[in-house]
């Protein structure tokens, strides 16, 4: 495992490259490395990715409460590069109880980290627990106020533990979304359908709205929440880094 001098150090040599190159850097750096997949950015990184090794894992989390068209998305992606996708669940028996206590919209009245605890972090945990670094869509103009300091290459600071350290690549991290849209477009890459009604950023269903010209693409999430930390715990390092 790399030290926190060579991480930085890398971080620095590769803040200017081509996402291409930060895949490729992770594959020489990593034994076990997988791709998070959900959104736009992260079928730009699969179709990258799969240009270098046939075999990169791919990993996406299924809440329960995503839209119908996301489904079809997952589906699409997966029939168009006749690609193995791992589907991570919530625990049921913790989603029942959490239900079971809370309802299913509790967290328009509280706040939606409860919720994303049980449908997102946990499942994200079980996956990671087996990974030594895993690629993210992660880009800086996605959320000014918390991922602008956003690096390439970072030691996970939420998933890491003191028996095991965890990498986290962010190769589009310096694009712009006309940059992802433009490869989309050039390479005919599937994209979610939600994208044409409006939808940028894109979540569970309950928590996810069209946003109208001029609005921030954040904005169509949490959007009854504090509009500066708008993080489900995913990148939850993203606001320690605020800091």
């Amino acid at each position: 495992m790399l030290d926190s001098k060579e991480i930085n150090r890398l971080s620095e040599e590769f803040a200017d490259k081509h996402p291409k190159e930060i895949i490729a850097l992770a594959l020489d750096t990593t034994q076990e490395l997988a791709i998070s997949f959900s959104g736009a950015e992260d079928v730009v990184l699969i179709d990258l990715a799969l240009k270098l090794n046939k075999d990169i894992q791919v990993f996406t989390l299924d809440t329960g409460r995503l839209h119908p068209e996301t489904y079809l998305f997952i589906d699409k992606v997966s029939r168009h590069y006749a690609l193995a996708i791992d589907v991570m669940s919530p625990d049921a028996a913790k989603l029942e109880a959490y239900v079971k206590a809370k309802g299913l919209y509790d967290f328009y009245n509280t706040d939606h980290h409860e919720c994303c605890g049980i449908r997102k972090i946990e499942p994200l945990k079980r996956k990671l627990v087996d990974l030594d670094g895993w690629i993210t869509g992660q880009r800086k103009d996605q959320s000014p106020s918390t991922r602008n300091k956003v690096a390439v290459v970072e030691l996970d600071s939420t998933f890491s533990s003191a028996d095991k350290k965890l990498l986290k690549f962010n190769p589009l991290a310096n694009w712009s979304s006309a940059q992802v849209w433009e490869y989309i477009r050039m390479f005919d890459v599937p994209y979610n359908s939600l994208h044409d009604r409006g939808y940028i950023s894109i979540g569970c269903e309950p928590c996810t709205k069209a946003v109208n010209p001029g609005q921030h693409e954040r904005e169509g999430r949490w959007w009854w929440e504090e509009q500066t930390a708008k993080e489900c715990g995913l990148h939850q390092g993203n606001l320690i880094a605020k800091d």
